[in-house]
């Protein structure tokens, strides 16, 4: 039902003309990256501080009117989409860093600050924020669906580098989670139950967030791998082996395939891992050869290793630009994209599993991942009109999940839950996903907050 004309007074004098329900704003906000669909929401909203949100939240709530939160609008699994129409909560206008403490290694943001932004600022101070998931995601956004990347083998999710939390709860009241100190024993940790809640709990308007020192050297590094076996076994023996990995991605021949259509680039059409090392320089380059060794034990090929930024920044483009050159494999597709993550001794019989998935079923994609955590992603692409190839990409993304949770992993180790695997939760946390919709009911009765997502459905 549209929210009613006395309500949507009620939100302007909140927030003025930064309510719209223009088609077009709501349109922009009614989009995925994905195949993932729904109508656009009934209004857009652009909070600039803590009071309006509250405000905003308790209006709604009283009428009964769903509130989505929005960052960049980057994820994958249709998080923000509004399936039951009502506002959509833009929080990319509270984008400004509060306060940073270079001595306790810390910084407070608002939710509509980017990854880049925050390290833009913090560019003089020697100290950096390492979640990287590709896109410049906002950070409320990333703490929402407990974002990671291509850093995480080294740095941690986004679980491991939030402190403390501002969090608006559905009936407009302002709690604040964590602290400053470096550990707790206090309580239930409430920043870790928010973290993760992809908005159906409550919203995000300050974040603060754990820094690290940025490293006194850098090198990246590709190798070339004659089969996908080689390549993954060649991750967990160098994570066995304990060499300190920043980052090691993996990408098949169809990704390199893609990356050299989309760039120019002239990689070989063979299985490939991506890396990088940081340290000091003597640290650098002994872990450069130490996994050059064990690359060379692989069948490894071509393996280089750079510490220019140009260099580095040139590597690092292939990997970043995956998702958007796997595009061009099939002009006019559209991706369906899963993840799943495994115990580091599961991956390469995972991998090769969906590999052998996709080319059964004839299913034009790849795959690529933060393999050095036991995480990878397959994109597959489907004729967005066909309801078939459709349903033959979630049928494999099933079996990926379901391979998955055989060996003790679980169906998502960082693109989160959304729409597109809710049908899964029961599988994965048995009684346990009663349990979370029990914390929902507490924390939303009126079921407000980002409906029909994560949790069974309440009403």
């Amino acid at each position: 039902m549209p929210i009613p004309d006395h309500v949507l007074s009620d939100l302007r004098a909140v927030l003025g003309d930064r309510l719209s329900t223009l088609d077009s704003d709501r349109e922009q906000h009614g989009g995925s990256e994905t195949f993932h669909r729904a109508p656009p929401p009934d209004a857009v909203a652009w909070p600039l501080t803590t009071a309006e949100v509250s405000a905003v939240l308790r209006i709604c709530n009283d009428h009964r009117v769903p509130v989505i939160g929005w960052g960049a609008g980057t994820s994958l699994e249709g998080h923000a989409l509004a399936v039951r129409g009502g506002l959509t909560m833009d929080l990319t206008r509270m984008d400004k860093v509060l306060e940073v403490r270079p001595g306790d290694m810390l910084a407070v943001v608002q939710p509509g600050v980017t990854r880049e932004a925050l390290n833009q600022e913090l560019r003089t101070t020697g100290l950096m924020f390492p979640v990287d998931p590709g896109a410049n995601a906002t950070l409320g956004g990333m703490a929402a669906t407990r974002a990671s990347g291509t850093t995480a083998v080294r740095y941690g999710t986004m679980r491991q580098n939030v402190l403390a939390l501002e969090v608006v709860l559905a009936d407009g009241r302002v709690i604040r989670t964590g602290t400053r100190a470096a550990k707790s024993s206090n309580g239930y940790d409430l920043t870790a139950l928010v973290v993760g809640s992809e908005g159906t709990l409550g919203l995000i308007t300050e974040l603060t967030l754990r820094l690290h020192g940025q490293p006194e050297e850098v090198a990246a590094g590709v190798c070339a791998f004659p089969t996908l076996e080689d390549a993954v076994n060649c991750v967990a023996m160098t994570m066995q082996s304990g060499i300190p990995m920043a980052r090691i991605e993996f990408m098949d021949p169809m990704a390199m395939k893609a990356v050299n259509l989309h760039l120019g680039s002239d990689y070989p059409l063979a299985p490939h891992l991506m890396i990088e090392f940081n340290g000091s320089p003597e640290s650098v380059k002994a872990d450069a050869e130490a996994f050059g060794a064990l690359a060379d034990e692989c069948h490894g090929t071509g393996f280089t290793w750079a510490t220019s930024l140009e260099d580095r920044n040139r590597l690092w483009a292939a990997r970043h630009a995956s998702y958007w050159a796997s595009l061009k494999l099939r002009p006019g597709a559209t991706g369906v994209v899963t993840d799943i993550c495994v115990p580091m001794t599961e991956l390469p019989g995972q991998v090769s599993a969906a590999a052998a998935d996709m080319a059964a079923e004839g299913v034009i994609g790849d795959i690529v991942g933060h393999v050095g955590d036991g995480n990878f992603h397959t994109l597959m692409l489907i004729d967005p009109e066909s309801e078939a190839e459709l349903a033959t990409a979630k049928a494999i993304a099933g079996r990926m999940a379901e391979r998955a949770m055989a060996v003790g992993g679980t169906i998502s180790g960082e693109h989160g839950i959304g729409l597109g695997k809710r049908g899964l939760m029961q599988a994965q946390h048995g009684e346990g996903w009663q349990v979370m919709a029990a914390i929902k009911q507490a924390l939303d009765p009126n079921n407000i907050l980002n409906p029909g997502k994560l949790v069974p459905d309440m009403n």
